[in-house]
């Protein structure tokens, strides 16, 4: 028969054969979500122990000062994530009761910078509450947003708050990417894994 002849008879075929119908879509699985008053009986510090086993990379996220407002702000966050390629997005989560997150929100617009595994001492000063964290640190301004960018950082990525959403005791902040880039560290980025400082190693 060969291949045109083949071809032709499996054309016919599939005229002869009635057309499907229109697909029925899947039920939607029925989801239970956790009610606000459901409390699991797991220990804190027993949390805190286990998901520390989960090394994360350490970043400083960082606003340009507002009207009125002496400096930058800025605080070191592990809870960083990529979220979205298409739109472009990112997420933090930063606790309610912090204090620099009212500062981030009021500018709108926000630089994630990640550490470099030299900048430890870098996360430390920013993870310290009240005291004048960009006095001494070597930044420039973001491109788009003009938040400080911080020098050696190991990439940057610059943002503007697209949503916030609630999580416990925590806030889900999702920006959109508006610029990033990244620069040549030595020895890697700066890692945190229970409850310490560490790096790649090889």
């Amino acid at each position: 028969m060969g291949h045109a002849g083949a071809a032709a008879a499996a054309v016919r075929y599939l005229r002869s054969v009635p057309a499907p119908g229109p697909v029925e879509p899947l039920p939607r699985p029925e989801l239970r979500c956790v009610r606000a008053d459901e409390r699991v009986p797991i220990d804190q510090s027993e949390f805190r122990r286990v998901l520390g086993n989960f090394a994360t990379g350490v970043t400083v996220v960082t606003a340009p000062a507002a009207e009125g407002e002496p400096s930058p702000a800025g605080f070191a966050c592990q809870s960083f994530s990529s979220l979205s390629l298409d739109p472009p997005l990112i997420c933090f989560m930063v606790g309610r009761t912090s204090a620099t997150w009212p500062r981030i929100a009021r500018a709108g617009v926000f630089c994630v910078n990640v550490l470099g595994a030299g900048q430890g001492g870098l996360c430390r000063a920013f993870a310290v509450s009240g005291a004048d964290k960009f006095s001494g640190v070597a930044y420039d301004a973001a491109p788009v947003s003009g938040a400080p960018r911080l020098a050696g950082a190991a990439a940057w990525i610059d943002c503007t708050i697209h949503a916030v959403h609630t999580g416990g005791d925590h806030l889900i902040v999702v920006g959109r990417v508006d610029a990033l880039g990244a620069g040549e560290t030595p020895g890697g980025p700066l890692l945190f894994h229970r409850g310490r400082f560490a790096r790649l190693e090889g």
